[in-house]
């Protein structure tokens, strides 16, 4: 495995790499890798010749509030899933590398993020977009490989990508998850054991959303309110949104029809957890 730390190192592998003229397969993480990240460097290395991995905390994508100085890190750990999971090239620049001081670019993407996480987050999907534009432009993959528990964020990339005509085929991966269904995150190594026990009632919600849809309920305030019940029997410490939505827009919907995505954001203790559940949605009664 070739660990790159620098931009410039970076660019001379994309470089050399020309000539070689293999499919390259990228996977962007902010490290902390778990069982979900080795399922997307899987996915690349069956699908490409060569496999990129990138790890690095990106600055921009956390509010002045947020977890930043305190979202964990290990090198070590990380360095060894990329070898076991056989990297070809990890990339793993420091800030002041990745942003030099002279950096004064931001990348925005609209309508997409002015809902949801764009909302509770303000600035987060900026951020998201900025190190994505740098990286895609670094590593140029040919394909781009997303875990989908950040459903709107995949959305996010894949419009930027769509919107800059960037020749790389974006692929969202199913969520991984724990045997009670809590969605592999960085972040829940944050939590308790009493936190933990409590942490999968948001998927248990979009379950019974779900189940909802599937007795034939379709009208979107019933199901929202089917979740916001469950979602309480795990005495969350707030509730940021439980909504169902055009999957392809993510815009609420008023009654279900056609491809919808169940979205949910809630927090306990000092940990916020987002998940979500695709539906697909044909005629029924209610």
């Amino acid at each position: 495995m070739r660990i790159v730390r620098t931009t410039s190192g970076l660019q001379t592998w994309r470089r050399q790499h020309d000539a070689v003229r293999t499919t390259i397969g990228f996977v962007p993480t902010m490290g902390a890798l778990h069982d979900g990240h080795r399922s997307l460097m899987r996915r690349a290395r069956r699908l490409c010749r060569t496999v990129v991995v990138s790890i690095f905390v990106n600055p921009l994508q956390f509010g002045p509030a947020e977890d930043y100085l305190r979202y964990p890190r290990d090198t070590d750990g990380d360095l060894a899933i990329c070898r076991d999971e056989q990297v070809d090239v990890l990339f793993l620049p420091a800030p002041d590398t990745f942003y030099p001081q002279t950096f004064c670019t931001t990348v925005a993407v609209e309508t997409l993020t002015r809902r949801w996480e764009g909302e509770q987050r303000p600035a987060h999907f900026q951020g998201v977009a900025t190190v994505m534009a740098r990286l895609l432009n670094l590593v140029r993959p040919t394909q781009t490989f997303l875990g989908e528990k950040d459903y709107q964020q995949c959305l996010v990339i894949r419009q930027l990508v769509q919107d800059m005509g960037w020749d790389t085929r974006v692929r969202f991966c199913p969520t991984i998850r724990d045997a009670d269904g809590l969605a592999l995150s960085s972040r829940n190594q944050y939590l308790s054991a009493s936190q933990r026990q409590r942490a999968p009632v948001l998927y248990r919600a979009l379950l019974g959303g779900k189940e909802a849809i599937a007795r034939g309920v379709r009208r979107a305030r019933a199901v929202e309110k089917t979740m916001a019940g469950l979602v309480q029997t795990g005495h969350p410490d707030g509730v940021d949104y439980l909504a169902c939505c055009d999957a392809r827009t993510l815009e609420p919907l008023i009654r279900l029809q056609g491809d919808v995505v169940l979205l949910g954001a809630i927090r306990i203790g000092g940990v916020r957890f987002i998940d979500n559940l695709m539906v697909r949605v044909g005629d029924s009664r209610g």
